[in-house]
């Protein structure tokens, strides 16, 4: 299994395992490692079974203003621009220790333009890959609902309710 993880993170893959599925053949990734997992596949040439995308990173209806701003806040200050958005995947519940990336503000650019090509997310689906999209009702970081809509058509859906953009959900 590979696993692509999300931005400014890596080894996040343990929040996922109630749903991740760990054969040689399947391939998974989380917000902006959705996206990296999905170029992956796209490009593959070997045997895929399943593309898992949790949380994909998906800023389609967002203007070029919020785009701007973003960039700018982490130009400004890594660090800050860090602490905030860790703070708006786990919302609405209490922040969870994260490894760290070095990820850099190419990749937070490339991430919030990322077209999610409808011609591609078919090809895969036509070449008998199995693609699962997992996204939480009350995910800070992305619009669940519109990226359900984009993914309905290629893809099994989950929409977890009560979870936020790690899937994670008030432990009772």
């Amino acid at each position: 299994m590979h696993f692509y993880s999300g931005f400014l993170l890596r080894g996040e893959a343990a929040f996922f395992e109630p749903y991740l599925k760990t054969g040689a053949t399947n391939v998974a990734g989380f917000s902006y490692g959705a996206v990296k997992a999905f170029e992956y596949v796209s490009a593959a040439r070997e045997r895929v079974d399943t593309l898992q995308l949790f949380s994909p990173a998906f800023f389609l209806g967002r203007d070029t203003r919020f785009k701007r701003m973003q960039l700018r806040g982490f130009s400004r200050d890594p660090d800050a621009y860090r602490r905030a958005f860790l703070q708006s995947c786990f919302s609405p519940y209490p922040v969870q220790a994260v490894a760290p990336s070095d990820d850099g503000a190419d990749d937070l650019e490339k991430l919030l333009d990322f077209p999610w090509p409808v011609e591609a997310l078919e090809s895969i689906k036509e070449r008998g890959v199995a693609i699962e999209v997992y996204v939480g009702e009350k995910d800070a970081v992305i619009d669940p609902v519109a990226a359900l809509h984009h993914f309905k058509p290629f893809a099994t859906t989950y929409f977890i309710k009560g979870a936020n953009h790690f899937l994670q959900g008030e432990r009772i």
